[in-house]
């Protein structure tokens, strides 16, 4: 099995060294920047391809002679990037945060013959696993929430913040209006908006906000009550208000000395070196999920917490151990044949297919991820 991998940071080498262990199947990497490309190299049996997937048709040419495709490039690129790998007609597995709405590619995907799974990492990702797979077990489905976030394990003053991915989707996230689910309608609020703090006896507290985290379980599942919260140290939320509220995220050029600048691009500048994640730097992933509902005439609720931690002996964040394991997973599913739908398909479509869901965190306890599920009933 050939599998051609886009993108080789944080979470994409992750992705990488996990696949790269079997040895039924041969792993090659592409990135714009040669850095990442050569340590991988000298880390793990992966060939290495420097290449700028921006360019017109690149995508379509670079994945013709593979099996697979696993797209791990920021946001602002997945959706094309995806969409050139439908086009080639090549299974493909995604975890890039793009704004456009995945359907949109469906019909493209059938026609190729195309399994497409999009939002494949932790959040989207993992939690949308987790609501298909209560959604298909329970009679109805009442309610799911989410909260969820990666955070350095050292708070540093003024942030207490790294960006433990892709630094331009972090504000994405900040930006982007929030959509959820009330009384079965569709509602919107701002992102950052409605925080709530929230005691996890092994961290401490943290606050919780609204971010457009839902993404396609909007429309994929019947659920009346739906919504998902970002995780981050008390504070947070509101500096962030501040920086958008006075226009530091806007990307209409201002003048400045007689130059145009985008308010977006200096803040960026500015914020992602202080985000930047050093070499060995512990983080974590904390996880809550609950999803209620009726099942055989009582009300049932299933909560799933998971808290994973850096690993020093791989050197390797939680986020890219959440993120990329869970693709890596959902990748032999598909190599498999344990699942095999076409079209694109969002993890909540994994999660409700039979015998995934306990597949996944069977092979998450291989690698040391523990999501615990207790079960209440009223």
């Amino acid at each position: 099995m050939r599998i051609i991998l886009l993108g080789a940071g944080r979470v994409g080498s992750a992705i990488a060294k996990d696949l790269a262990q079997d040895s039924g199947i041969q792993v090659t990497v592409v990135d714009i920047s040669q850095e990442p490309l050569t340590r991988l190299e000298a880390q793990v049996p992966v060939t290495g391809i420097l290449a700028n997937l921006q360019e017109d048709g690149r995508v379509r040419s670079i994945v013709v002679d593979y099996d697979l495709v696993i797209c791990a490039v920021p946001g602002f690129m997945g959706f094309k990037t995806l969409q050139g790998a439908i086009e080639a007609g090549k299974d493909v597995v995604d975890i890039s945060f793009f704004g456009e709405d995945p359907f949109l590619l469906d019909g493209l995907a059938k026609s190729k013959g195309v399994t497409a799974v999009v939002d494949c990492g932790v959040a989207p990702g993992l939690c949308n696993l987790m609501i298909g797979y209560v959604h298909r077990l329970l009679d109805r489905t009442d309610k799911s929430v989410c909260y969820v976030g990666g955070l350095p394990q050292k708070r540093q003053w003024p942030f207490e913040y790294k960006a433990v991915f892709s630094p331009v989707d972090v504000l994405e996230e900040y930006t982007r209006p929030a959509r959820f689910v009330e009384y079965g309608e569709e509602a919107v609020r701002p992102a950052l908006s409605d925080v709530e703090l929230i005691d996890f006896p092994e961290v401490g507290t943290l606050e919780a906000f609204n971010t457009d985290g839902l993404r396609t379980l909007r429309k994929t599942l019947n659920i009346p009550f739906m919504c998902e919260k970002t995780l981050r140290y008390p504070g947070h939320s509101n500096l962030m208000r501040i920086f958008r509220e006075s226009g530091f995220f806007n990307s209409t050029p201002v003048e400045v000395n007689g130059m145009m600048v985008k308010p977006v691009d200096l803040t960026s500048k500015l914020l992602f070196e202080q985000w930047q994640m050093a070499e060995g730097e512990p983080d974590f992933t904390i996880m809550r999920v609950k999803i209620s509902g009726q099942k055989a005439g009582r009300r049932t609720c299933y909560t799933y917490s998971l808290l994973d931690r850096y690993d020093a002996a791989t050197q390797t964040t939680s986020m890219a151990r959440t993120t990329g394991y869970t693709c890596a997973i959902v990748t032999r599913q598909i190599i498999k044949g344990l699942f095999s739908q076409k079209g694109i398909c969002p993890p909540e479509f994994i999660g409700r297919t039979e015998g995934c869901y306990a597949s996944l965190t069977a092979e998450y306890a291989k690698r040391n991820i523990r999501v615990e599920e207790i079960v209440t009933f009223e």
